[in-house]
């Protein structure tokens, strides 16, 4: 590891079948307001809500509830939230699902206590909150976004067709409660899509330079092979309570700054994603699945002692007789079979994209990243999309 790094995590993390009984404790350390952000209301369906109205109860809290948060929450019903915060002088957001909910609840912890144009403030220009943000805690429901254990918060402006993050270490949750048993409920659908989403995290970062030993790099594999094995497990048993634990914490790993020590992180085929997702309601999961392969296989000549480790290290391919390209591409098309196999979104048809003709206002439209081994083209970012249409 040659390059210099700072890491910093302050998120406090229970984890397991007991970990909602640290609730009522880390409640009683905040003030009695509290603003409960949540989705559609599955967790009224399996039982996650009346546990936690419960804590709340323990715990002397006056409740004020934001719910309706949508799987890519919008610059909207932030700002809707930030005036819910400040109406009930909320002490703390807590959030109680999966990474949508608590990304909304970041942005809400600004909105809650800034005012005027805080998307071009926060989510364009990158700037930092002016005024400390409120606390927020967490109850994740859904694993794949990592968001329990981050300062990220992905919002949509659904007037600009903008889909982008804002970052900061005060937007870290201050907790975060994680009962893998809480995930059991999740569709198939939507937990393979959060699944592809904790791979697709883990590959942003180990796709990138630098290329010397390095420990982050071996944990990436480690835990890209935990993933793997994990899938098929979920997928044969959703209440497999050992495939289920592993995948909520690679999750939470993944976008916790443990991989990306001495590396510079690539992030385009988010980018992607992203502008896709802000021009169709789709899940985001599904979105990288769709194309991933496609854009790899443009990226790979440009890093095949990369790909050649990914092949060997984390597919097991053999690689005698095959070329170093070849072998580049079999660790691709081991991860193209996986996506099939995992019944993921192969590519931008199955995602519902009705046809093409949005490509190219995507094309133009997205990120353009220069942290990975091949900063891409507008042309280059269309041909990936139309490869994966």
């Amino acid at each position: 590891m040659n390059r210099d790094f700072e890491f910093f995590n302050p998120t406090q993390v229970f984890f397991g079948r007991s970990a909602m009984e640290s609730l009522p404790g880390l409640l009683a350390l905040y003030g009695e307001n509290v603003l409960l952000a949540y989705g559609g209301g599955s967790i009224r369906q399996n039982g996650v809500y009346d546990q936690v109205i419960q804590a709340l109860r323990a715990s002397g809290k006056r409740v004020t509830e934001f719910a309706g948060i949508q799987p890519n929450p919008t610059y909207a019903k932030v700002l809707e939230g930030g005036r819910l915060a400040r109406s009930c002088g909320a002490d703390l957001i807590l959030a109680v699902g999966g990474g949508s909910v608590i990304d909304c609840a970041k942005a809400v912890a600004i909105a809650a206590v800034e005012d005027g144009d805080l998307w071009t403030r926060h989510w364009l220009e990158k700037r930092p909150p002016e005024e400390a943000p409120l606390p927020v805690g967490a109850v994740l429901t859904m694993v794949g976004t990592g968001s329990e254990m981050d300062g990220d918060s992905v919002v949509t402006n659904e007037e600009t067709k903008v889909k982008t993050s804002c970052w900061d270490y005060s937007l870290y949750p201050r907790f975060a409660v994680l009962n893998p048993e809480f995930t059991y409920s999740v569709p198939e659908y939507q937990m393979v899509s959060g699944i592809f989403d904790i791979l697709s995290h883990i590959m942003e970062i180990y796709f990138s330079p630098e290329d010397e030993d390095n420990l982050s790099d071996d944990l990436a594999e480690a835990i890209m092979g935990s993933v793997i094995r994990s899938t098929a497990a979920a997928l044969k048993n959703p209440r497999d309570y050992t495939a289920r634990s592993n995948l909520m914490w690679a999750s939470s790993l993944a976008l916790s700054g443990l991989l990306s020590p001495s590396k510079r992180e690539d992030w385009e085929v988010h980018q992607i994603q992203h502008q896709i997702g802000a021009y169709y309601d789709c899940a985001h999961g599904m979105g990288l699945a769709a194309v991933s392969p496609a854009y790899y296989r443009l990226v790979c000549p440009y890093a095949l002692p990369r790909f050649k480790r990914f092949a060997v290290n984390v597919w097991g391919i053999d690689p005698a007789g095959k070329s170093d390209l070849e072998l580049a591409h079999a660790g691709i098309d081991a991860l193209a079979a996986f996506i099939r196999d995992s019944r993921m979104t192969a590519n931008l048809r199955q995602l519902g994209l009705p046809d093409d003709s949005l490509l190219e206002t995507i094309a133009a439209t997205c990120n353009l990243r220069k942290g990975g081994y091949h900063p891409l083209t507008r042309q280059e970012v269309l041909r990936v999309l139309r490869e994966s249409f």
